[in-house]
C-alpha cells in the first residue's frame, strides 16, 4: 500500500495546483481525478469557452465590420464542427500539459473516484469498479462543483443542457433560451448570437451580471441588445415543458404580473453550481448550502483533512481556487504559516465587450455609507481604442475621498480582463490615486484609461 504526505482528491485548479505546490515543498504527493487533469475549468469551463468566444468575436467582426477596416469579404462562412473542435483541441492540449507537470514534479496521478476512508486512508474506485486504499498523512479535498439543475427542468443532454453540453454541441441550434445572466449565461449568449442563433436570456435579478457595478451591467445589456440578444431582466421562469420541437418556458415578472411564453430549440440552464462531495463525505461538516465547512487554515472538522476551491463555496472562480489550495498546502506543512482567506479577487466576463472588476461597486459603497469619489474615462476618448476599432465602454474608478485609497475598479470594453490585473496589484499594495497618477502608462494603450479615470475622480482629467 502506497503512503503519501498528501493525497489530493480532485485535479482541477485547486487540486492540481495544491498538488504541485506540495511537491515543490518536497512532499510525496498523489492526485486523484476521475475525469481529466485540469478539472471543469480546463476541460469544460474557463479554457474551452474562451476558445469559442475568440472564434465568435473573430467571426462577428469579419461578418459585420469588415468594411470598417477596409476589407472586402465575399462568401464568408463557418464550419460549426471545426469551431467546436478547435475548442476541444485547446482543452486537450492543456490537460496534457497538466499531466506533464505531474510527471515533472513526481506526483502520482491516480485515475478514479476518490473518497475518504478511516485511519488516514483514501479509497479510489477506478472505472472498472475496483477499489484500492492509499495511506496518507494529509488529504486535500478539491472536488469542485457541477452545473445546478432547476427542479422543474432537469438536464436531458439535448434540449435542456448545462454548460458542459453547450461546449460540445454537434449541431448549432436555431434558437436557444438561457436561464441565468451571470458570467456563464452571458458568455454563451454572446457566442451563440454571434453565429446567428436566436438567443434569449432570462434573469430574475434587475440586471444582467448582477454582481457587477450597476452602471457596467446596464451598459453591457444595452450593447448585447444592440447585437440582437433578447434580454428579459426582473423575470423568473415559472414553469417549463419539453416538447418535440424543443422547450417551452413560461416566464413572468419577478414581482408578479402577466406571464408570457418563450420557446426555443434548446434551453441552457446557467443558474449556478452545486457541490460535488467526495465519496464517504457523511463525516464532514457542511454549510447550510451543502459545501464543505473549513476553518481558518482550510481544515475540515476531520483532523488533517483540508478542502479548497469551489467545494468550500463561492466565489467559484478558478483563480480563487488555486489561491486557496496554495494557502491550505502551505499551512498544513508549516505551522508558522498563517493561511489567508480570500477577500479581494478579480471577476471577469469574456463576452464582447469584456467586463472585469475588483473591489467594491458603487452601490456597495453607498450601502456602506462610505465617502467616495468616482472617476470615469470612456474608451471613445482613447487613441488606442479608436485605432483598433474598440471604442465601446469605459473605466470606472472608485476612491476613498479622504485618503485616495482605491475602493473598487470596473472596466467594460476591450482588454478589460487583462487590464484588471494592474488594479488588483494596486489595491493589494494599498496604492492611492497619487500612486496611479505617478505611474507612467505607455502611449497608446488601453490601460491609459485607468490613469485618465483616476485623474477624473479628483477633478483633473487631461483628455476629457
Amino acid at each position: 500500500m502506497a503512503t503519501y504526505d498528501l493525497i489530493v482528491i480532485g485535479g482541477g485548479p485547486a487540486g492540481y495546483v495544491g498538488a504541485i505546490r506540495a511537491a515543490q515543498l518536497g512532499k510525496k504527493v498523489a492526485c486523484v481525478e476521475n475525469d481529466r487533469a485540469g478539472g471543469t475549468c480546463l476541460n469544460w469551463g474557463c479554457i474551452p469557452t474562451k476558445a469559442l468566444l475568440k472564434n465568435a468575436e473573430l467571426y462577428h467582426t469579419v461578418a459585420h465590420r469588415a468594411e470598417e477596416f477596409g476589407l472586402n469579404i465575399e462568401g464568408l462562412s463557418y464550419d460549426w464542427e471545426k469551431v467546436v473542435g478547435r475548442s476541444r483541441g485547446v482543452a486537450d492540449k492543456l490537460a496534457g500539459g497538466i499531466e506533464f507537470l505531474f510527471k515533472k514534479n513526481k506526483i502520482d496521478y491516480i485515475r478514479g473516484t476518490g473518497g475518504l476512508a478511516a485511519n488516514g486512508k483514501v479509497e479510489v474506485v477506478d472505472k472498472d469498479g475496483n477499489t484500492e486504499l492509499y495511506t496518507t498523512e494529509n488529504v486535500l479535498l478539491a472536488t469542485g462543483c457541477v452545473s445546478r439543475e432547476l427542479p422543474f427542468l432537469p438536464f436531458d443532454g439535448e434540449k435542456v443542457i448545462g454548460s458542459k453540453e453547450a461546449l460540445q454541441m454537434k449541431k448549432q441550434p436555431k434558437s436557444i433560451a438561457i436561464i441565468g445572466a451571470g458570467a456563464i449565461g452571458i458568455e454563451f449568449a454572446y457566442f451563440f448570437n454571434a453565429y446567428g442563433t436566436e438567443t434569449t436570456v432570462i434573469e430574475m435579478m434587475d440586471n444582467i451580471l448582477p454582481v457587477e457595478d450597476n452602471e457596467v451591467s446596464k451598459t453591457l445589456e444595452k450593447s448585447l441588445t444592440a447585437q440582437g440578444i433578447n434580454i428579459h431582466t426582473s423575470t423568473k421562469t415559472a414553469s417549463a415543458e419539453v416538447t418535440d420541437k424543443g422547450v417551452k418556458l413560461t416566464v413572468e415578472p419577478a414581482e408578479g404580473g402577466d406571464s408570457q411564453t418563450i420557446e426555443a430549440e434548446v434551453c441552457l440552464v446557467a443558474v449556478g453550481v452545486a457541490p460535488v462531495l467526495p465519496a464517504n463525505a457523511e463525516q464532514l461538516t457542511l454549510t447550510d448550502r451543502g459545501y464543505i465547512e473549513v476553518g481558518e487554515r482550510y481544515e475540515t472538522n476531520i483532523p488533517n483533512v483540508y478542502a479548497a476551491g469551489d467545494i468550500i463555496g463561492p466565489p467559484w472562480l478558478a483563480h480563487v481556487a488555486s489561491y486557496e489550495a496554495i494557502q491550505a498546502v502551505e499551512g498544513m506543512f508549516d505551522s508558522s504559516f498563517d493561511p489567508k482567506k480570500v477577500t479581494l479577487f478579480p471577476g471577469c466576463t469574456y463576452c464582447h465587450p469584456e467586463v472585469a472588476s475588483i473591489g467594491l461597486t458603487e452601490q456597495a459603497c453607498k450601502e456602506k455609507g462610505l465617502d467616495y469619489r468616482v472617476g470615469k474615462f470612456p474608451f471613445a476618448a482613447s487613441g488606442r481604442a479608436l485605432a483598433v476599432g474598440e471604442s465601446e465602454g469605459f473605466v470606472k474608478m472608485i476612491f476613498d475621498k479622504k485618503y485616495g485609497e482605491i475602493l473598487g475598479a470596473h472596466i467594460i470594453g476591450a482588454g478589460a480582463t487583462e487590464s484588471i490585473a494592474e488594479l488588483g496589484l494596486a489595491i493589494s499594495m494599498e496604492a492611492t490615486n497619487e500612486d496611479i497618477e505617478a505611474t507612467i502608462h505607455s502611449h497608446p494603450t488601453l490601460a491609459e484609461a485607468i490613469h485618465e479615470a483616476t485623474g477624473a475622480a479628483f477633478g483633473h482629467p487631461i483628455h476629457i
